[in-house]
């Protein structure tokens, strides 16, 4: 081999490790937004392990996360707070339906900083402002709206309600005093700073919290994205949805 020969096959060489954090590419995640704490955490203990995988994170409501994929926005795997948009987007061929499983599950809660006493629905009428996600894109909106109606208090509380755009950010109006209280998740309650968990929303009220998750069809073609999806399903993940308050079955 000449001396030239050498230096280019050096070169080469030096190109491709260089590359080869790209070459195992970015994977895209489409996250409901009460996941985002599991998420973060578990993303950083994966790229410890695989140092050349790239992380970029979109944390929203299911229901406007489902759009974006919909309408072509990136993504190559999306964990949704509901069945239904998880659901809608396989009716679309959007996602590859093999690839469907149950990640977590969760439960609705009331919660605020109002002085009044709350323990039960029956009582939500004594306050004035009540946030809920809004219903037709938040999964915790649409429960909340169903647990409502079905224990025949909607009538009386729609005046009451203040729409947010996630249920993140239902939990920062109840922390800022902007309403009386919110229907979160329990994991959601659990991490506040002011609010309070006030009662439990029954289950029998409302359909089980399930976040499905899903690999898209162009994330399918991703060998890195299936690797993740078997990482989400193992005992790591599982323990931290457990440390933050979720329920595996």
């Amino acid at each position: 081999m000449t001396q030239v020969m050498k230096k280019i096959a050096v070169l080469c060489f030096a190109l491709f490790m260089m590359a080869a954090p790209v070459m195992a590419g970015e994977l895209n995640l489409s996250v409901a937004a009460s996941l985002k704490e599991v998420i973060n955490e578990l993303t950083a203990s994966y790229t410890v392990k695989h140092p050349g995988t790239v992380f970029l994170k979109n944390f929203g409501p299911s229901g406007t996360l489902a759009g974006q994929i919909e309408n072509g926005g990136p993504a190559d795997l999306i964990i949704s707070a509901n069945t239904e948009w998880v659901d809608y987007l396989n009716n679309k061929k959007m996602v590859d339906a093999s690839s469907i499983r149950t990640f977590t599950y969760n439960s609705l809660v009331f919660a605020g900083t109002t002085g009044k006493k709350v323990t039960s629905m029956k009582d939500l009428t004594k306050l004035d402002k009540i946030a809920i996600g809004s219903p037709k894109s938040v999964p915790a909106g649409e429960y909340a709206m169903a647990a409502m109606t079905k224990a025949g208090l909607a009538s009386q509380l729609t005046s009451k309600l203040v729409m947010a755009k996630d249920v993140r950010e239902c939990l920062m109006y109840a922390e800022l005093g902007e309403v009386d209280g919110s229907f979160v998740y329990k994991t959601d309650a659990l991490q506040a700073q002011k609010s309070k968990l006030l009662f439990t929303v029954p289950q029998e009220l409302y359909p089980r919290v399930v976040y499905p998750m899903a690999i898209t069809l162009k994330g399918a073609k991703n060998e890195e994205v299936k690797a993740f999806h078997v990482f989400l399903q193992g005992d790591e993940a599982k323990s931290v949805l457990i440390k933050y308050g979720f329920a595996l079955r």
